[in-house]
């Protein structure tokens, strides 16, 4: 294998606020399109016809995101990061255009997919880029902020996404994504100057067919199971056998591959298994409860769609304090073990509490319980990707951190389609007692089950109203007892997470690549990816040689992978 690699950049205070801007853009625009249908999906699924398919409406989105990290995690590390993240502004926005207009559920699907595979790409690609251009142990100034965007625009995104349903239409939820799209394109062009790489190493295509295979005959079997199929039907049963079967063919593929796409070598360092796994079961459980509750605001509660994105303001409050003042803690300690322990007992405290939402439940007192589910959940995401970047070798940091994500996602899938198919069934089978037990006033309204959207539910008077909304608070809130399990697991995984010192060490400057400001004499060459920003003369030096630092190879007794012992 022959690689070749431009000069080492200077990694100034500057430019790394530079490039850090471009991150901020990108982590925007992905981060607000998991949460801006919230709000909007009952009218979405009502006036597309999918209400039997709902589920669907977030399970495309993951799915999608959910195959994409991996490979933009590795090929990230072969190629380099700077024209991967541009393709995946590209793509989302393209996929965001074709939700826009789409005139049929399944239309709308196809496109909330392509979506997913734009936003996997932005989320893995900005914290591979901070792990690249920020130490360890200055990571969690960077980490904070970030933590912040998802919480602003985990807030922006149920409160636009209910705004534009209530006043301008649920397409809106999409258009606004076009200009934003386009401006973080302009903004990463312009500041993203990173080093590409020129590879001659075989791409693990099969690797990649095979995790596509698996993780969608999973998604598809927990999704369909008990609902579209029985348990014991031979389609269900062979969605598990072709499971097993991608799962078995893609472990041998990636034993023997020149570059996998997920190395087996990573499952013998303790610290990427343990994160690993308490992203993967906490998955299950946190994107469960974002994506469904609002849907229980707007139907059981009574409360219009702009009003339930409002409701959701406290789970984010509680995320951004937490998630700002551990990584400021983590900065001065430089200590982060305890976190995730604290944050899994506070998300399960806040989750125990919300199965005891009803239908009457005061709107002060489940704004209190997603405070305190959003103040767990704060303590643990950003901790655990620093813990896995921190545990690996400079070389592998996109393919860990894609991986701990990609596991993380995976439990997000399953937690949605297996929360979104016990709901929906709950739910189908209340509806048809209901429309069935009020069926002349049902006739009357004009009210199809199949298309029920909130405008109708408010409109629809007694008996049938009360009966609506009682099938929606049965539906739902009974259900949460089912993600406490995974966060109890999270919360003994957390307790066998092991420490390990953070390196003073960006990955650039490990492998090579960059010196930090003040470093080895600079020469002042621009490398080719710097040529969009050359009006700054900082931005663009360069260093002759550098050496690779004393975070090129981990040494063994802190728990990183040496470079020498990946294979």
């Amino acid at each position: 294998m022959t690689t070749t690699a431009p000069a080492p950049l200077v990694l100034t205070q500057k430019r790394i606020w530079l490039i850090f801007s471009a991150l901020v853009a990108g982590m925007f625009l992905a981060s607000l399109d998991q949460t801006i249908v919230s709000t909007a999906m009952p009218t979405i699924v009502g006036d597309l016809g999918g209400v039997a398919h709902m589920a669907w409406v977030t399970t495309a989105y993951l799915l999608a995101t959910t195959i994409a990290m991996p490979i933009y995690g590795k090929f990230g590390d072969i190629f380099g990061r700077r024209g991967l993240f541009l393709f995946a502004i590209a793509i989302f926005t393209l996929g965001s255009l074709g939700a826009a207009i789409s005139t049929s559920f399944w239309e709308f699907v196809t496109f909330r997919g392509i979506q997913g595979l734009g936003g996997g790409g932005l989320m893995i690609l900005s914290q591979a880029i901070i792990a690249d251009i920020v130490p360890a142990k200055d990571r969690g100034k960077y980490l904070g902020p970030l933590g912040a965007i998802f919480g602003v625009t985990a807030v922006a995104g149920p409160l636009l996404g209910g705004l534009f349903t209530d006043h301008l239409g649920w397409e809106w939820c999409f258009w606004i994504n076009v200009p934003i799209g386009v401006a973080a394109f302009v903004i990463a062009w312009r500041t993203l100057s990173l080093p590409s790489r020129k590879n001659t190493a075989k791409v693990d295509w099969l690797g990649v067919v095979l995790l596509s295979a698996a993780t969608t005959t999973l998604i598809l079997f927990t999704d369909w199971g008990g609902k579209e199929y029985a348990w014991s039907s031979p389609a269900i049963l062979g969605l598990i056998a072709a499971f097993l079967l991608a799962v078995v063919l893609f472990v041998v593929v990636e034993l023997r591959a020149e570059q996998p796409i997920i190395p087996m070598y990573l499952f013998r360092n303790s610290v990427f298994v343990i994160a690993t796994a308490i992203g993967l079961v906490l998955g299950v459980g946190m994107f469960s409860a974002i994506a469904f509750l609002p849907t229980f605001l707007q139907m059981a509660s009574g409360t219009s769609a702009s009003t339930s994105g409002l409701l959701m303001i406290p789970m984010m409050v509680g995320l951004m304090i937490t998630v700002i003042a551990s990584s400021t803690m983590i900065t001065r300690t430089g200590r982060y073990r305890i976190y995730p322990i604290v944050g899994t007992l506070v998300t399960g405290a806040g989750m125990l509490w919300l199965t005891t939402l009803t239908g009457s439940t005061p709107i002060w007192l489940i704004c209190c319980m997603i405070f305190v589910m959003g103040a767990g959940l704060g303590l643990i995401m950003q901790v655990i990707v620093l813990a896995v970047q921190n545990a690996v070798s400079p070389a592998d940091i996109g393919t860990a951190t894609s991986s701990n994500n990609y596991f993380r996602e995976v439990g997000a899938s399953l937690g949605v389609a297996i929360f979104g198919s016990i709901f929906t069934s709950r739910l189908v089978d209340n509806l048809t007692g209901a429309f069935t037990a009020n069926a002349g006033q049902a006739a009357a309204s004009g009210i199809d089950p199949a298309n029920l959207i909130p405008e109708q539910v408010r409109a629809v008077g007694d008996p049938l109203h009360t009966a609506i909304v009682d099938s929606y608070a049965d539906a739902l809130a009974p259900v949460f007892w089912y993600l406490l399990p995974a966060i109890a697991l999270a919360f003994v995984l957390s307790l066998f997470l092991k420490e390990v010192p953070l390196s003073d060490v960006a990955g650039m400057v490990a492998r090579g690549e960059a010196v930090a400001d003040g470093g080895p004499e600079r020469l002042p060459v621009a490398s080719e990816d710097d040529s969009t920003s050359r009006s700054d003369d900082e931005n663009i030096d360069t260093a002759a040689t550098v050496g690779a630092g004393s975070g090129s190879g981990a040494a063994s007794d802190d728990g990183r992978q040496p470079d020498a012992d990946r294979r």
